[in-house]
């Protein structure tokens, strides 16, 4: 495209419109006119910073009070897309690449890969390598964040390898970067010449002191009882919200979610006018994974019925419902085939599937009616039990439908707590999480078979919800590090929310002071959209979905709390949604949840008061700071003998005091004996400070020599610098012997280690000074021989 002349200058300098929207000044646009120019397409194209002869441009939107400023053009350009966002100044470099040639895969082919540079936050990794190793726990967690965020607004049948990288440029440790990566991302995308139903923006939501802030900063982050991430599309529709809290009430939880779709708009209008100024065009994809109207047609035919015949025969569970569809579906697609000999095999079975997914929609928007029976509101039936095995701390059995979960409480020391270090964490030093809840998924739990593996990035993501779930309800100041397991023993959908619920009853049967319980449920949805305007025009809310509601429908709404608030919630869409349905989603999960808790207190309604017999016990210890030497020994030598012997761990608190922790109370008992002797075997008497002791030299060593100043005491180090006034290189020197008595001056003991200061040498008088006073007498003696 040829550059057009905005304006002429009057000294000829000119502002042009360059080939995708760059602008660029011929000269140095000094005059007045240019001036004037500019400044007026800086406010339409929404333009804050200029280049001259660049290719930068960037704009900014004011969420709240904070700046969040979006530029493109300067770094990546081999990318199809790329974006800078910065707030603050912690900046994120994300980049969009996607292949030219489709695939056949039935779902998009997106990959996120979120990473932190240490190098960002002016670190150096800290393992052996000094570099960065595979993805951390935070960084796939971020990664799935994004990827919620952004995959439901690519275009049906968009089956192109797609691939965003989002680089961590600068971290400045007051605001975190995982949502200024999501608006990266959604920049990145709306500039290249991906197909995409974008924009969309995010922001954080939190709550300090009962006022809302948009953005808030990792300090107010701490304060907040509330921290949400939403991400909204333009008209105000949501399409991802994650959040936890400190059991707010629904009320004010619908507040944090409304302001945070209001704080995205801002944002969804500075990318659409980058992208406006700047963005490629949009490429014409291949749809190579949508049959054919005419297939579909055909396969609705004669598939339609015996689809509805499926579907509505409540007396089916999972597999029996999966085997009977499987049936179907392999009879007709021979049938379709023999019609369409031309067709591809993989485009026939999208069919069936196509016109199955539509008949089950249908069955819930038409006739009210589920797949097994339920009223769109109705609970699946819930069994609990606790205490099934003795030797655990706490356990429960959680059974919802053909969901089932089995959790178990683990106590051990502080010591046990994971320690937390990640790139934006840095500023903040290491952090100690004493709870911690781990989500196994194994494949027999939906009757398959595979590699065990532990830490998959669904594993992580469902653990990571419903521990958000349970942390609020934990006390702070617990005597252990409590590990908290749900291993899904049947899978029927939400099994995330069957892991809170059950882990509550755990944590209870283990006797964890937690102040109430919480449950957690999944809510659907069907919809049924205008086909002109997309938009929704009729739609159903589910409670408690099915696995195959979830993959038939248009959300999955995970919400969990007490009968008074909400602690956790996640919210995933496969379309934009109406604020109107998520206040409805959240009544609905308030409901459901006070029912399921209603069932749980039946089993167990509060923690036992007292612990098992067999849970760990802890003590506290004060040691005097005279006896702390001995008492750990060298290099802890004592303290790990200890463990050793008994299987306690001894932690120090502070100066004076440790924590014993031992995970019985026999062993607590063997423990103590062995602790009381050895304090009692370090008795000393007290000694003054400034007093002189005789002392008997226990060892020579090449550092000084070992004295005991009293024979019930351990040997304290007499430093060689305090052995005399001159400089010696070795104790042997000064003829001192082992058994040897020799006087001591005491100087109390050292603050940090708790170790003698003796000394020596203050007792002796300096060489200097004899030699001076033997002089004198010398001289005297002459003076009175010659007189």
């Amino acid at each position: 495209m040829a550059a057009s002349i905005i304006t002429k200058g009057a000294l000829g300098c000119s502002l042009l419109l360059r080939q995708n929207n760059v602008f660029r000044l011929s000269r140095g646009g000094s005059c007045n006119n240019c001036k004037n120019v500019r400044n007026l397409v800086k406010r339409y194209y929404y333009v804050t910073s200029w280049e001259v002869a660049g290719d930068t441009i960037e704009t900014e939107a004011k969420v709240g009070d904070r700046t969040i400023k979006i530029s493109s053009g300067r770094l990546a350009r081999f990318a199809d897309g790329s974006a800078v966002v910065r707030i603050g100044d912690t900046s994120v470099l994300v980049t969009a690449v996607s292949k030219t040639k489709p695939m056949q895969s039935g779902f998009v082919p997106l990959t996120v890969d979120y990473r932190e540079k240490a190098a960002a936050a002016g670190r150096i990794p800290t393992n052996h390598l000094r570099r960065e190793m595979g993805q951390t726990d935070s960084e796939i967690l971020t990664s799935r964040l994004i990827d919620r965020c952004i995959r439901p607004l690519f275009p049906k049948g968009y089956s192109y390898d797609t691939q965003i990288i989002c680089n961590i440029l600068a971290v400045d440790g007051f605001y975190d970067p995982d949502v200024i990566s999501i608006n990266a991302a959604s920049a990145a995308i709306s500039m290249s010449d991906i197909p995409w139903n974008g924009p969309i923006a995010a922001v954080r939501v939190g709550r300090v002191d009962e006022e809302f802030i948009l953005n808030p900063t990792r300090q107010e982050l701490k304060k907040s009882d509330l921290n949400m991430v939403v991400a909204g599309s333009k008209k105000s529709n949501v399409v991802m919200i994650e959040a936890s809290a400190e059991n707010m009430l629904q009320s004010d939880f619908l507040k944090g979610i409304r302001l945070g779709v209001r704080g995205c708009q801002p944002i969804i209008q500075a990318i659409e006018n980058l992208a406006h100024n700047q963005g490629k065009e949009k490429r014409t994809i291949e749809t190579v994974t949508l049959p054919s109207s005419e297939l579909t047609a055909k396969m609705r035919e004669l598939a339609k019925d015996r689809i509805y015949n499926v579907f509505s025969n409540e007396s089916h569970d999972k597999f029996s419902r999966d085997n009977a569809l499987s049936l179907v579906r392999d009879e007709l697609v021979k049938e379709v085939a023999d019609i369409f000999p031309d067709e591809e095999s993989y485009l026939i079975t999208e069919s069936f599937y196509s016109v199955a997914k539509e008949t089950f929609r249908n069955l819930v928007l038409d006739e009210d009616r589920r797949c097994d029976g339920r009223d769109l509101d109705e609970l699946r039936n819930i069994c609990c039990e606790i205490d099934l095995y003795k030797p655990l701390h706490g356990s429960a059995l959680f059974q919802r439908g053909q969901t089932q979960v089995l959790c178990t409480v683990t106590f051990d020391s502080i010591e046990s707590a994971l320690r937390t270090n990640s790139v934006s964490d840095t500023t903040d030093g290491i952090k100690d999480k004493n709870f911690m809840l781990h989500y196994e998924f194994p494949p027999y739990a939906t009757n398959e078979t595979g590699k065990v593996k532990s830490g998959t990035r669904r594993e992580l993501g469902h653990g990571n919800l419903a521990e958000k779930a349970l942390k609020p309800l934990v006390p702070g100041d617990f005597p252990f590090t409590i590990r908290l397991t749900s291993e899904v023993l049947e899978s029927n959908g939400s099994s995330s929310m069957a892991s809170v619920c059950g882990g509550t009853l755990a944590l209870m049967d283990a006797g964890v002071p937690i102040s109430n319980s919480v449950a957690g449920v999944a809510i659907g949805l069907m919809t049924r959209l205008k086909e002109e305007t997309n938009e929704i025009e009729e739609y159903k809310i589910l409670t408690d979905i099915l696995g195959i509601e979830d993959f038939m429908g248009d959300m999955d709404f995970k919400l969990a709390g007490t009968k008074k608030g909400i602690t956790a919630l996640q919210a995933d869409f496969k379309l934009p949604i109406p604020m109107k349905l998520i206040a409805e989603a959240v009544q609905e999960g308030t409901q459901a949840k006070a029912a399921i808790i209603n069932i749980m207190n039946d089993v167990i309604s509060k923690p036992r008061s007292n612990r098992k017999d067999n849970s760990p016990v802890t003590e506290s210890l004060e040691v005097p700071i005279a006896r702390r030497s001995h008492f750990v020994g060298p290099g802890g030598y004592n303290l790990k003998k200890l463990r050793a012997e008994t299987g306690i761990t001894i932690t120090q608190i502070d100066e004076h005091n440790f924590q014993i922790f031992a995970p019985t109370p026999v062993a607590m008992d063997e423990a103590k004996e062995k602790i009381e002797k050895l304090l009692v075997d370090d008795r000393e008497p007290n000694l003054e400070f400034g007093g002189v002791y005789t002392a008997t030299i226990a060892e020579i060593r090449e550092s000084g020599i070992m004295v005991k100043l009293y024979p019930t005491m351990s040997p304290a180090l007499l430093h060689i610098s305090q052995l005399d006034q001159r400089k010696v290189s070795h104790p042997s020197a000064l003829g001192l012997e082992v058994g040897q008595e020799i006087h001591v001056k005491y100087f109390g003991r050292d603050p940090v280690s708790g170790r003698m200061r003796l000394s020596r040498k203050v007792l002796m008088a300096p060489a200097s000074s004899v030699i001076k006073s033997l002089g004198k007498n010398q001289s005297s003696t002459t003076n009175e021989s010659g007189a």
